[in-house]
């Protein structure tokens, strides 16, 4: 068993926690839908809208405090929205942009090699940038540091470019505030949509290093919380839900005395 009942029942009220601060501040969109109302009902067409906006923020408002939540019973030093830094070397951002060019020719990234060239430009003049901010910051004590850029469970293809250049000037603005640092950046995504089948890493791959960019379901949580700790969180959210749901019904049951 990854976690102990007193952190289970830590992460239990941070989920719940988070779940009312979203009904209390959750203003309906009203949008006019009078067929699919009168054909659902109000309290579910309410409930509908609810889900959309939860979906849309659940990496900020559940994945992250949870994660947080749980990174503490293992790591030295745990922050969410965490600021890099602002600057970084001129010549390293030059060659974040020519590895991330290479890859799009020649796909077959490799981390500690990228790592490695971004060490042999950290010099001259630096180039002031906007605060770069990570979803999830965690530290060893040995002064490793992990930075998480919390995704979609679909994430479009198109945008792994992207998701690599981040990574990587990550990285980069880290090496420039401190050139010994111990970074690692990387890819997380909470759960595997396409369970009981393996995720479909191809998409990603040749842009990402996946054995060190990317973790994905039980790969990202056990290594937050230990071994186990994936099922342990599943069973906390279920318990949460459990917990919730008469509060859950009264909330939308309202929309029908409208």
């Amino acid at each position: 068993m990854a976690l102990t009942v007193k952190q289970k029942m830590e992460i239990q009220k941070v989920i719940s926690d988070c779940l009312r601060n979203k009904f209390k501040n959750y203003v309906p969109q009203n949008n006019y839908m009078p067929f699919h109302t009168r054909l659902l009902g109000k309290d579910r067409m309410a409930l509908y809208s609810f889900m959309q906006s939860l979906l849309t923020t659940f990496g900020t408002s559940i994945f992250e405090p949870v994660a947080a939540a749980l990174a503490k019973t293992k790591f030295a030093k745990v922050e969410t929205q965490y600021v890099v830094g602002d600057c970084i070397y001129k010549n390293c951002q030059q060659s974040v942009q020519a590895i991330v060019n290479e890859l799009t020719y020649k796909p077959h990234p490799n981390k500690k090699k990228e790592l490695s060239e971004l060490q042999k430009h950290l010099s001259g003049q630096k180039n002031k940038l906007k605060p770069a901010r990570v979803d999830l910051f965690v530290e060893t004590k040995k002064g490793r540091q992990y930075m998480f850029d919390l995704k979609t469970a679909k994430p479009n293809k198109g945008d792994f470019q992207k998701y690599k250049q981040t990574l990587l000037e990550w990285a980069g603005i880290a090496y420039t505030q401190n050139k010994k640092s111990k970074i690692n950046t990387l890819i997380a995504i909470p759960y595997n949509p396409y369970e009981p089948e393996p995720y479909q890493f191809w998409t990603m791959a040749g842009m990402l290093d996946l054995d060190k960019e990317l973790k994905v379901a039980e790969g990202f949580w056990d290594f937050l919380g230990g071994k186990g700790a994936y099922k342990d969180l599943l069973d906390c959210f279920e318990k949460s839900g459990i917990e919730l749901r008469p509060e859950i019904d009264k909330y939308f049951a309202k929309f029908n005395k409208k």
